[in-house]
């Protein structure tokens, strides 16, 4: 299973941006989602996941403001950023537990990075 993340860019305080992230492969099925966050000099942190039923969690500091969803074919998973602020800052990364073919046990799988930057 490969996952591309895309959207990335820069933006203004304020601003939104929204984030996908694509699986792609064969005999897969996607599980629990997750993006996450590595700012500069800072550990990598888990922003937002979204379960197969479509549960969300969120970090505290961007509760209310980005949302995770996935697509009904799953697999495109997105997050939209709103009200971007300069401390949103980060390489952003897509990361899955998946399935293979009747594999019981899920594999972890992890995107390339996509950047994204608020300047204020």
């Amino acid at each position: 299973v490969q996952l591309q993340a895309s959207g990335g860019g820069s933006v203004q305080a304020g601003g939104s941006l929204k984030l996908s992230c694509t699986a792609s492969g064969s005999g897969f099925s996607i599980n629990t989602v997750n993006w996450y966050r590595q700012a500069p000099a800072k550990q990598r942190e888990r922003v937002a996941t979204i379960t197969r039923p479509g549960t969300t969690n969120y970090a505290d500091s961007v509760k209310g403001r980005f949302t995770i969803t996935r697509d009904n074919a799953d697999t495109t998973f997105y997050l939209q950023m709103n009200n971007l602020e300069p401390e949103d800052t980060a390489v952003y990364y897509c990361n899955a537990d998946a399935f293979l073919g009747r594999d019981p046990y899920p594999n972890n799988y992890w995107g390339q990075g996509t950047e994204v930057t608020v300047s204020s």
